[in-house]
């Protein structure tokens, strides 16, 4: 698979912004920007963001990893880390987070900030603010973090396969599930989107769409001609370990941006669940309007990433600041 470098200029723009950005400000609970400030004698984001970077020029498809991390702790309990914790029970061995990854990242964040903030900065921060920065070194628009987490205690395999949706779920109870966790309809479509418009698909995670669509013998008729011949030979019937490519606007792989949204507007969507937003009459018009308009996606995906940043978070007294972000103190 490809990997892609971030320019010299871009990144030199990014890392000025965030050593000279206004953290001060608006904060929601006891969560808010700049948390951090004035407790450390390093800036916390800046350590992230140096480590992140590197990691992005050795492999961009760590963008990705990031974005999977974040939504599948923040969905299992809210966002307290817990899918960090190691264990034979823990949530990261739960069927549906086998394809995250990203924890070697996160570990060298925590080992760098506990030599220079000793117990200070909770893994669940970590997680929140290395995913913003993989988001703009992509292209997306930088957005604002807030935080102030704490880790929890508990992680199981039973609560993950219990709060992420499959592939297959339809669009009404995706939203219904996201109504639970304090985020709307919108947010739903902003952050699969999000989600899905960097990285790759396992070839066995739509392969009914390709050859048996719901026991029918025949592919699923909803995908665009081309895109389903071209899954078809990366991805044969007998099975395969090839990956396609999330976002099949050429160009756009990996950046965070609306080609996937320009895609599923034109049947390409991977999985199931992709082309179903963008034909349900729930979902259509935010679509389309996220596909056709000029930097809607790029202002209003960084809102729904905070507001994702929220769901349950443990603050205050609660919970715990984890010095191994793998295990509990």
């Amino acid at each position: 698979m490809a990997r892609a470098r971030a320019s010299s200029s871009s990144t030199t723009t990014l890392a000025i912004f965030l050593l000279c950005m206004t953290l001060v400000g608006q904060s929601y609970g006891q969560l808010k920007k700049g948390f951090y400030d004035g407790r450390c004698s390093a800036n916390v984001e800046s350590v992230i963001f140096d480590i992140v970077l590197k990691a992005y020029q050795n492999d961009n498809t760590i963008v990705a990893a990031l974005l999977r991390m974040q939504f599948h702790d923040c969905f299992v309990g809210g966002c307290d880390a817990s899918i960090l914790l190691d264990g034979s029970n823990a949530e990261k061995n739960a069927p549906s987070n086998g394809s995250v990854r990203g924890y070697e990242l996160i570990d060298a964040c925590k080992a760098k900030l506990e030599q220079v903030c000793p117990g200070l900065v909770s893994c669940a921060d970590i997680i929140v603010i290395a995913t913003r920065v993989a988001v703009a070194l992509a292209k997306g628009n930088w957005y604002d973090v807030e935080t102030g987490r704490r880790d929890g205690f508990f992680s199981t395999i039973t609560e993950a396969e219990k709060n992420l949706p499959p592939p297959t779920i339809s669009v009404s109870d995706a939203i219904t599930l996201f109504n639970r966790k304090g985020l709307s309809s919108y947010d739903f479509v902003l952050l699969l989107g999000g989600g899905h418009t960097v990285g790759d698909i396992h070839c066995s995670k739509f392969l009914d769409r390709l050859y048996n669509y719901k026991n029918t013998g025949r592919p699923d008729p909803s995908m665009n001609s081309a895109t389903l011949s071209s899954c078809q030979q990366r991805c044969p019937r007998s099975g395969s370990n090839n990956f396609v490519f999330a976002d099949q606007t050429v160009g756009s792989e990996f950046k965070v941006d609306n080609g996937y949204y320009q895609a599923i507007a034109q049947g390409k969507g991977i999985l199931e669940i992709d082309q179903r937003i963008a034909s349900d009459s729930l979902t259509k018009d935010s679509v389309n309007k996220l596909a056709w308009t000029d930097n809607l996606f790029a202002y209003q995906f960084g809102y729904a990433m905070v507001k994702l940043g929220k769901v349950g978070v443990l603050t205050g007294s609660q919970g715990q600041v984890r010095l191994n972000c793998r295990r509990n103190n």
